[in-house]
C-alpha cells in the first residue's frame, strides 16, 4: 500500500555531512509520524529522530545538535541532515512511517529498505 524510497547514504570521513531523504508514496490518507532508525552490526535497532505532522521533533541524545529531521508534507518526504558525523554513526538507516489509508484512521506501520551510512577515515 505504501512504499518508502530512501536516498542519500554513502561513505564520508569523520566530520563530514550527509543528507538522507525518504519519500512515501501509495495509498496515503494521512501520515501521522515519520522517523529515522538505525542499526549497526551487533546492535539493536534504535530510534534516531522522529517528526510528527505538526513538526514536533525528537532525537536520540547521541545525535542531538548534529542531526536535524525535517519534512515536506506536500511531497510526503522526510529528511535527515547529518552534520559532524562520527564513526559511531555508522549503521544502516531505515525510514519509518505511520500512516492511515482512509478517514477511519486505522494506523499502519511501514519501513524503507534501508540505506548504508559509513563514517570512516
Amino acid at each position: 500500500q505504501v512504499q518508502l524510497v530512501e536516498s542519500g547514504g554513502g561513505l564520508v570521513q569523520p566530520g563530514g555531512s550527509l543528507r538522507l531523504s525518504c519519500a512515501a508514496s501509495g495509498s496515503i490518507f494521512s501520515i501521522h509520524v515519520m522517523g529515522w532508525y538505525r542499526q549497526a552490526p551487533g546492535k539493536q535497532r534504535e530510534l534516531v529522530a522522529t517528526i510528527t505532522g505538526t513538526a514536533s521533533t525528537k532525537y536520540v541524545d547521541s545525535v542531538k545538535g548534529r542531526f536535524t529531521i525535517s519534512r515536506d508534507n506536500a511531497k510526503n518526504t522526510v529528511y535527515l541532515q547529518m552534520n559532524n558525523l562520527k564513526p559511531e554513526d555508522t549503521a544502516v538507516y531505515y525510514c519509518n512511517a505511520i500512516v492511515s489509508h482512509s478517514d477511519s484512521n486505522r494506523l499502519f506501520n511501514y519501513w524503507g529498505q534501508g540505506t548504508q551510512v559509513t563514517v570512516s577515515s
